[in-house]
C-alpha cells in the first residue's frame, strides 16, 4: 500500500524565472543531503511512500521511499524539466536517449542504441529535460533507497509506456487529480 503526506508548495514569485534543470539538480542534490528528512520518511515494506516538498521557484518536489524491488514502469513526465537525486540505497535509472513525439501516437518502433543505463548511488543524482523517457527501479533485495525529486512546471500529466523488446507502447496518461 501506498502512501504520502501533502506539505503546501510555495508558487513562483510574480516576474520570477523559471528554475533551470540546473537550480532543480542543486535543490534536490541538498536536499537528498539533510539526513534529518531522508530519515523521517515513513517506509512501508511492500509500496513507495512520498512526501511532497516545497520546490524552488514554484516546482513540485518529492521526497520518496522505495520498497526493495520496486520501480515505477516506464514514463515520462510531458512538458515538464526534472531532477531526482538518491539520499539512502541505490536506484537503477533505465533510459532512452531518443526524443519522442508529444502525441498522436500508442505505438513506436525503437532503434538499436538508445538504451541508456545508470545508478544512481546515495549521493548521485541527474537532471533531464522534457519527454524524458525511463524507469526508475530499487534493486535492492534487501535496502529501501529514498530520493528527492523535483520538477517545473509542475507535472501536468505523466505518460505510461509498456515495453516489449524494441516496442514502446503508451498504456495511460495520468494527470495530478490521479495520485494527489
Amino acid at each position: 500500500m501506498s502512501q504520502h503526506v501533502s506539505v503546501r508548495t510555495a508558487g513562483r514569485a510574480a516576474g520570477a524565472a523559471a528554475p533551470t534543470a540546473a537550480q532543480l539538480l542543486d535543490f534536490v542534490r541538498r536536499t537528498a543531503a539533510d539526513a534529518e528528512l531522508i530519515g523521517s520518511l515513513p517506509l512501508d515494506p511492500e509500496g513507495r511512500t512520498w512526501l511532497r516538498l516545497d520546490g524552488p521557484g514554484g516546482s513540485e518536489a518529492w521526497l520518496i521511499g522505495w520498497p526493495p524491488g520496486t520501480g515505477t514502469g516506464w514514463h515520462d513526465h510531458a512538458e515538464s524539466i526534472g531532477a531526482f537525486h538518491t539520499g539512502r540505497g541505490a536506484l537503477k535509472e533505465s533510459s532512452l536517449s531518443v526524443r519522442l513525439p508529444s502525441g498522436g501516437w500508442r505505438t513506436l518502433e525503437l532503434t538499436e542504441d538508445v538504451d541508456r543505463e545508470r545508478v544512481l548511488e546515495a549521493g548521485r543524482g541527474r537532471a533531464f529535460g522534457r519527454h524524458h523517457v525511463h524507469e526508475v527501479t530499487n534493486e535492492s533485495a534487501t535496502d529501501h533507497a529514498v530520493s528527492v525529486h523535483a520538477y517545473y512546471p509542475p507535472l501536468p500529466l505523466i505518460r505510461r509506456f509498456s515495453r516489449t523488446g524494441a516496442v514502446l507502447r503508451l498504456e495511460q496518461v495520468e494527470r495530478p487529480e490521479d495520485w494527489q
